[in-house]
């Protein structure tokens, strides 16, 4: 599983012309799924999220979460991040989770994230969505699941 994780100013998604989710400051996170992720991946990755010191002190140091700071959280699936474009001029997305599989875990990456009380706003998935983003530092992270690796 990989979360693309940036600390923002703002962001929105829109489908069809219509904001279907709006942050204010916090973390975006965009989120791709293997077939062979868990929920043990998720939950690993949903408090490695909301926990993650990225947030300025008052020393301007990266020292506070998200959670500590009470931000708040966009969520938008994104198959992408596990495209592969080493040969060729069109990626593949072979290693991507099928669409039945990656919906369900998306939607149990929301509810753990929603658990940890801050707001939570999100995309749809499979939709064509524009992501609008104001990327604060800017503060961009890959993260891959501990458990990525083993399955290799």
């Amino acid at each position: 599983m990989r979360v693309l994780l940036q600390r923002v100013k703002k962001a929105s998604v829109k489908i069809d012309g219509e904001i279907v989710g709006k942050i204010s400051e916090g973390i975006v996170l965009l989120v791709g799924f293997r077939d062979s992720d868990t929920e043990k991946d998720i939950e690993f990755l949903v408090d490695k999220c909301v926990n993650l010191r990225i947030h300025n002190d008052l020393e301007g140091k990266m020292n506070i979460s998200t959670f500590e700071q009470n931000k708040e959280i966009l969520v938008v699936s994104q198959f992408t991040l596990y495209g592969d474009a080493k040969k060729g001029r069109r990626p593949g997305f072979i290693e991507a989770a099928r669409p039945e599989k990656a919906e369900k875990l998306y939607e149990k990456f929301v509810e753990l994230t929603k658990k940890s009380k801050l707001k939570v706003e999100t995309g749809k998935f499979g939709a064509e969505m524009l992501v609008e983003i104001l990327n604060d530092g800017p503060v961009t992270l890959m993260l891959e699941s501990e458990f990525e690796n083993e399955k290799n």
